[in-house]
Formats: C-alpha cells, sequence, structure tokens
C-alpha cells in the first residue's frame, strides 16, 4: 500500500517550507494583529496593485477619518478619491462602501469580531457573500485577524506552487482548496509569506531567476533560467504585517 496523498503533500509542504526559511527565515509578524474589518479592507485595496501602493490608499481612509463608521458616512465616489493610488477605484470603493452599510446594521455596528465566533468554512462563506471578497481576500482576514491556520493564495503563491509541481491547477482559488486540506499545523503564515517573497524577488512570471532560487533542486518547472545566478530584487514590503 502507497503511503496516502494527504501524508505526502504535508511531507512536501514541509519540505518547501524549510528550504523558503533557510532562505528567507522565518517572517515576522505583526506585533498586533489588526481588526478583522481593518484587514478585509486592507486586502480590498491590495487587489491588483503592489503593497506600497495600497498602503498608501488605506492610511489616507486611516489618516483622515477616525473609525470607519466616518468613512461609512462617504459616498462611494468619495472614498474613490481617498484610495485611487491603489487603482480600480470604483470597483474597491463600491466594496468597501457596501461592506460598511451592511456592518452599521450589526450589533456592535462596524465590526467582524463576531468571526471568531465561527469555524473557518463559515467565515469564509459569510465574508464571500460580499460583492468584491473572494477566497483569498477572506483567507487573509482569517491567517492575518485571526490567527487561523489557512494559507490565501494570491497569484505568486499559485504559480509558485504549480511551478514547483505540488499541485497542477488552473486558478489560484482550485490551489487554496488543496493546499489548505494538506496544511501542517502552524506553517501557514511563515509558507504564504516566503512564497510571495519567492515568487517577487525570483520566480517571476517572466524571466524568473532560478539560478539564485532556493527550491531549483526539487522544482519541476521545465523552463528552468538557470544560466546566470542572480541575487533577486528584493521587495520585502507586506501590507497586511503593517496594518
Amino acid at each position: 500500500m502507497g503511503i496516502p496523498f494527504f501524508y505526502q503533500m504535508k511531507s512536501e509542504i514541509l519540505k518547501i517550507n524549510k528550504l523558503l526559511v533557510k532562505k528567507f527565515a522565518i517572517p515576522e509578524r505583526n506585533k498586533r494583529n489588526p481588526s478583522p474589518l481593518d484587514t478585509l479592507i486592507g486586502t480590498i485595496l491590495s487587489q491588483n496593485t503592489n503593497d506600497n501602493n495600497s498602503y498608501k490608499a488605506y492610511m489616507n481612509l486611516k489618516n483622515n477619518f477616525k473609525d470607519w463608521k466616518e468613512v461609512d458616512a462617504l459616498s462611494a465616489s468619495e472614498i474613490e478619491e481617498y484610495i485611487k493610488v491603489a487603482g480600480l477605484g470604483k470597483q474597491k470603493s463600491k466594496a468597501i462602501k457596501t461592506i460598511l452599510e451592511n456592518l452599521s446594521k450589526k450589533n456592535p455596528p462596524y465590526s467582524l469580531e463576531y468571526l471568531y465566533q465561527l469555524d473557518n468554512v463559515k467565515v469564509l462563506n459569510e465574508l464571500t457573500s460580499y460583492d468584491g471578497v473572494g477566497l483569498k481576500t477572506a483567507s487573509c482576514v482569517l491567517l492575518f485577524s485571526m490567527n487561523r491556520n489557512v494559507c490565501p493564495v494570491d497569484t505568486h503563491v499559485h504559480r509558485t506552487l504549480n511551478r514547483i509541481g505540488l499541485v497542477s491547477t488552473s486558478a489560484p482559488d482550485k490551489t487554496a482548496v488543496i493546499i489548505n486540506k494538506n496544511l501542517p499545523e502552524g506553517v501557514a503564515h511563515t509558507f504564504h509569506t516566503n512564497l510571495i517573497k519567492l515568487g517577487r524577488e525570483y520566480c517571476r512570471p517572466a524571466n524568473p531567476d532560478c539560478g539564485g532560487c532556493p527550491l531549483t533542486s526539487i522544482c519541476k518547472y521545465p523552463d528552468k533560467n538557470t544560466e546566470i545566478k542572480r541575487i533577486g530584487k528584493k521587495n520585502t514590503f507586506l501590507l497586511l504585517d503593517n496594518l
């Protein structure tokens, strides 16, 4: 009888995680977990832009308004003016406005603290019921605010795990389902964060720097670029550990 698939994948994840930690170290976490609503809005702002721009947009809201109730008093078009640096202003402002309007009716208002009483699946279902909130965004709330062992899968994580050969999937959400069914306990933050660093610095969409990649020896990507070993361009700022 062969080794069950989930044991094999857990073992592979631990192997990958160990190699990534050797290269990038264990990433620092935010000393104080942001509230679920802060993380939700921050992650919406991070969609399809870099972390520096999404952080500027987030701080434009935080620095100009004392709380999310004041932001909710704005129209979607007014919110858009404050967050336009993050791109997709109409789409993101509409999503933020809809969420805040909905949460204004809850008790207590403008709070997602009730999510702590729910299991992971119920939290994902609750958050993804909002327009503009997908599986990755909801998973970020679980990981960065609620400290649950859930690995959000963005384009970097999806690309790197497929190139490595851990999964063979056509979309980030499909990768997320497989990975989180087989994720060893306690590795989610380190695994997620270091895969993003890998994707930014080495395993880029075009012209990956495979020569310096810590996973070259186990990676199954057929088009490795190993001729020139270069130090990856560091981009270490991560929005959700700085809210």
